[in-house]
């Protein structure tokens, strides 16, 4: 017969001690699906559904645009009491759709030269009339992807284009590339904005502004979130050879822009229509490829970040949050990790009609960390509210989070529990950046809100036009629970005014406990070149290697057991990591960035662990006895 150890306990048959011992056990720690689940909808194997566009419809039922040119309908996407769903072909022989909206009755599709409004006029579930409606230049570029329509709240709609691809993003192939443009009334593009290199997911908010998504490359040193409005200019040089244009909204050329490496902030000091963005997305740690994004308007059915954005990344196959605030005029805010594990490369999302997210999927080609070629899934939230930080504002001496729980009072106001740091990127035209500048942001002290739902950190070394990092692993609820998510980064372009916090006391970190009272520490055994796989694995998580590399599969990038292969020395796999080679890897789509801002000595342990790979006798220090 088994007794709980709550009964004894109950019963008296242990001491107070253990039940103190008992009481003290930390709680198991949440994950992100015991909050958001992902329900993957089925799909006929005779279809490949490498979705470019959703377009839920006012009817319940889906429509799915592809890169192979088509369309389908999907009834019964929400698969109502474990039933399937069933598709009808609704169009095909379009040009890579990336892109579908529905609207007073007909879906719009954005093929690769124009945008066709499709109808079908006699209820047959299939389009009988296909409208061009708009249609742009091409130059047959691979790279010269076209998005949308996004409509805004008037009806007009907005499309982006990429850049061509030529081993930098090139805007002179065909007209209008690198720009959002509104559609007109007769067809014609209404250029409004350029510097934009890839912008596969925008959208108009609920206060008619339209905010793009950007991916790592040349004159972008990261992924980023930006605010456009007319005549502004995003960063990428590409697009800037049709400001010559008559009705190009400004005159900016490639000649203005400085390409010193110096952080874009201090770039956009010298060219005014540089438009910085409203949040860095820092690459590798929170993404690596931005796709599309949604404002949750849901009015809680998606939880507690009610006029936030889920974020969706392609080649991490994830999806992340951000909150945004306008300081001065002008938007800024932060992003947050939110949840991981879709099947495949996530590039568009939209919501469903129940406050859930339809996200398709494909990874062809591009690549992504889920293993799927497409898909389609959907992001729902189960009614349980997690632990996490809501929301950071800025401050004129810190930053004020706010959290979704009260926060223990003793964890917030040990100091101990945040480490905060500063750092940016270069802007030039190469492709992407290191870590740049990277700074500690000393914290003089604490403020916690008599509510326990926000915590004001008062900060020395605020850097305006840095990113900065605010890492709450210290922190727990009522419950003992960590935080969900214990990081955040803050784009700070600007300083809010206001009146300085008043530090009466400052919070005094728990004191460290003397060495004198651990047991003596034990050396483990080194044999030969074997290596500490559990240190490694820690490091490979600390660093985001694990987001774009797995051991033996492809992900992003290659298998380590791949690199392993090439026989490098230690020291050349850290002149590659410092110091990346596309053209080593020319079956990779993604360009590694380089990381110089991790430590030579992590990225030698790391490259000693992968140069193991592979050798026999495969032995791991950790199951090897420890002794004195």
């Amino acid at each position: 017969m088994k007794i709980s150890l709550k009964i004894l306990l109950s019963m008296g048959f242990l001491s107070f001690g253990t039940q103190e011992l008992f009481a003290q056990t930390k709680p198991k720690p949440y994950t992100e699906e015991d909050f958001y689940e992902i329900k993957t909808i089925a799909i006929p194997d005779e279809i490949k559904l490498e979705a470019g566009g959703i377009a839920p419809m006012p009817d319940g039922r889906v429509a799915v645009c592809t890169r192979r040119g088509e369309v389908w309908i999907i009834e019964n996407p929400y698969q109502l009491n474990g039933t399937r769903p069933s598709y009808t072909l609704f169009a095909s022989g379009l040009h890579e759709s990336l892109g579908l909206a529905y609207h007073e009755g007909s879906l719009y599709c954005t093929q690769r030269g124009e945008l066709t409004k499709l109808t079908d006029t006699n209820a047959d579930g299939k389009a009988d009339i296909y409208e061009s409606v708009a249609n742009w230049d091409l130059s047959g570029n691979y790279h010269e992807y076209s998005y949308g329509p996004v409509f805004d709240k008037n009806g007009d709609m907005y499309l982006t284009f990429n850049v061509a691809w030529v081993g930098y993003g090139e805007g002179k192939l065909a007209k209008w590339r690198g720009w959002l443009v509104k559609v007109k009334k007769d067809g014609t593009l209404e250029p409004v904005a350029t510097g934009l290199r890839s912008p596969a997911g925008f959208t108009v908010n609920s206060n008619g502004d339209v905010l793009y998504g950007e991916n790592q490359g040349d004159w972008v040193g990261s992924g980023r979130i930006t605010h456009l409005e007319k005549g502004d200019f995003a960063g990428n040089a590409g697009g800037l050879f049709w400001t010559k244009e008559p009705d190009s909204p400004l005159k900016l050329t490639k000649a203005d822009i400085p390409d010193t490496g110096e952080p874009m902030y201090e770039a956009a000091k010298k060219v005014k229509a540089l438009k910085l963005p409203a949040v860095w997305f820092p690459h590798a740690l929170m993404g690596i490829s931005t796709a599309d994004m949604i404002e949750d308007e849901t009015n809680g059915k998606f939880g507690p970040f009610q006029g936030q954005y889920i974020v969706f990344d392609q080649g991490q196959s994830k999806a992340m949050r951000m909150s945004l605030e306008k300081v001065n005029g002008k938007y800024q805010g932060a992003c947050y990790p939110f949840r991981e594990g879709f099947q495949s490369g996530t590039v568009r999302a939209r919501w469903g009609n129940d406050g859930s997210i339809f996200v398709g999927m494909t990874s062809r080609g591009w690549g992504s960390t889920g293993k799927a070629l497409f898909g389609i899934q959907r992001l729902v939230w189960n009614g349980r509210t997690p632990f996490e930080m809501k929301n950071v504002h800025a401050m004129p001496d810190g930053f004020e989070v706010e959290f979704t729980q009260p926060v223990n009072l003793k964890s917030a106001q040990d100091l101990a529990s945040y480490e905060l740091k500063s750092f940016t990127y270069k802007y030039h035209h190469q492709y992407g950046s290191p870590i740049i500048n990277q700074e500690k942001t000393p914290l003089r002290g604490v403020i916690v809100s008599e509510d326990r739902l926000k915590v004001r950190l008062v900060m020395d070394n605020l850097r305006k036009g840095y990113i900065h990092e605010i890492l709450a692993s210290g922190l727990v609820n009522d419950e003992g629970q960590p935080l969900l998510h214990d990081i955040s980064y803050y784009t700070l372009n600007d300083i809010p005014a206001g009146e300085l916090a008043k530090i009466t006391t400052k919070a005094t970190p728990v004191a460290p406990v003397k060495p004198a009272t651990l047991p003596a520490k034990k050396e483990k055994v080194v044999v030969g070149n074997l290596v500490d796989t559990k240190q490694v694995a820690s490091l490979l998580k600390k660093h985001a290697c694990t987001s774009c590399h797995a051991e033996a599969t492809r992900v992003v990038g290659p298998p380590f057991t791949e690199v392993a292969k090439r026989n490098y020395t230690n020291e050349q796999i850290l002149e590659l990591v410092y110091h990346p080679k596309p053209e080593n890897w020319p079956d990779y789509a993604t360009e590694m960035a380089s990381m110089t801002h991790v430590p030579k000595a992590d990225v030698l342990k790391i490259a000693s662990w992968i140069n193991s790979l592979g050798k026999k006798p495969k032995v791991d220090l950790n199951k090897i006895e420890n002794r004195d």
